[in-house]
């Protein structure tokens, strides 16, 4: 548990680092002399740096050494939060907010491959889950307390503290998180096979249909629940999100090992009933609150079930799936970004609804379609990520098929 958990801590770092800016824009735009607007921009550029650099990063640093990558993106991390803290200039807070975007995507398409590599295969499920719990912790619990604690001591001192995180997390990654190898450049996969792998490109559709549809309504929650006579309990309403989503990712982590299937089916209803029920009566107060509570039931488990989904369907070519995951995450993030506002400045945030159902209706025929591959009934059903074998020939020799060390050390 110490290893996945150190992994939960690097997920909640980047998931954090992420958001913080959204609760502390006011107090960001006035230190540094910039609309509000433009503050929010150290969000979207965030999600930029993640998305243009995920896939040529992870190819560049397929051999190295998994600890060590992982290491390097947590650093990151900690070099890019300070630098962000002590910057009183808008353009260098834009550039460090673009390191910590490239660390993410380093980190994301690690950390699934990561903690399947740590559990026998039955368990990899259950262990992505522990690792992705990160996320609803820091949307429930992480955004709300940087929130405060940047309002009562500064916003700066918000990111401080996500530095002094980080700082502890590469001491508890050196002492108690196992390392494993690269991958060999004859085991290294091109985007185009992996894309080509049976179920790779149904989940990949899903993850970017799924979480656009989420960031459209999202990301302009505020507007639509002050539409709804909700504008002062935006605190209230996030907090029954955030706890559906701690609930569906214990409900994921404790079933996705025998129910992948039955999980995505639910989760893409659950967020279609969800979004329908606040788009006919969301100015009602007990289904406004259900349904951010059923909407939180669909979400928060997501990262969990889509990148265990991917792994599974990608097999070998896992990282590299992982990384075409993680760069289509981020670009459906800045499309809902942009078609929210659109949608909120020419129709009204009553369209969220509407926008988002569009989206979830191919969602789900995708799901049904992928049966045998992408969502599977069992999430173990893949190939281990690394070649179980090292094959070495020479002509005029036999083939030497015994199992390498590192993979003997995995397998243990």
């Amino acid at each position: 548990m110490l290893p996945l958990l150190a992994l939960a801590t690097a997920v909640f770092v980047t998931s954090l680092t992420e958001t913080l800016p959204a609760g502390l824009l006011l107090d960001i735009s006035g230190s540094l002399s910039v609309g509000e607007s433009a503050a929010g921009q150290t969000i979207t550029i965030y999600a930029i740096g993640t998305a243009l650099t995920t896939i040529p990063l992870t190819a560049a640093t397929a051999a190295w050494r998994r600890k060590k990558l992982l290491l390097l993106s947590i650093v990151g991390f900690a070099v890019a939060n300070s630098v962000t803290a002590m910057s009183s200039n808008y353009e260098l807070t834009m550039i460090a907010r673009f390191v910590a975007g490239m660390a993410a995507g380093v980190a994301w398409a690690l950390l699934v491959g990561y903690a399947r590599r740590l559990v026998p295969e039955h368990l990899q499920g259950r262990a992505i889950a522990v690792a992705m719990a990160g996320i609803p912790v820091a949307l429930a619990l992480g955004v709300p307390a940087g929130t405060f604690l940047g309002k009562e001591l500064g916003w700066r001192v918000a990111f401080w503290l996500m530095t002094g995180i980080a700082v502890v997390l590469i001491g508890w990654i050196v002492a108690f998180v196992p390392d494993y190898p690269g991958q060999g450049r004859g085991t290294r996969a091109t985007f185009k096979h992996t894309i080509a792998t049976p179920g790779v490109g149904a989940v990949l559709f899903v993850t970017f249909t799924f979480v656009l549809a989420h960031t459209i309504f999202y990301a302009y929650i505020a507007s639509f629940l002050d539409s709804v006579g909700a504008g002062g309990e935006v605190d209230v309403a996030l907090l029954v999100f955030g706890v559906a989503c701690l609930i569906s990712i214990w409900v994921t982590g404790a079933k996705i090992d025998q129910k992948l299937r039955l999980l995505a089916l639910s989760a893409t209803v659950l967020f279609a009933v969800a979004v329908t029920a606040l788009g006919l009566a969301g100015d009602t107060p007990v289904v406004l609150y259900a349904a951010l509570f059923v909407w939180g039931l669909a979400w928060g488990g997501a990262p969990t079930l889509l990148q265990t989904a991917v792994g599974v369907a990608g097999g070998r070519v896992a990282d590299e799936a992982q990384a075409m995951l993680v760069t289509l995450w981020n670009v459906a993030m800045a499309v809902g970004g942009v078609i929210g506002g659109l949608l909120l400045s020419g129709v009204g945030p009553g369209s969220f609804a509407w926008a988002a159902l569009i989206l979830l209706t191919p969602t789900l025929g995708v799901v049904l379609l992928s049966r045998k591959h992408g969502f599977a009934a069992v999430a173990t059903a893949s190939a281990s990520p690394q070649p179980p074998f090292e094959v070495k020939a020479t002509p005029g020799t036999q083939l030497d098929t015994t199992p390498t060390v590192d993979h003997v050390n995995e397998r243990r």
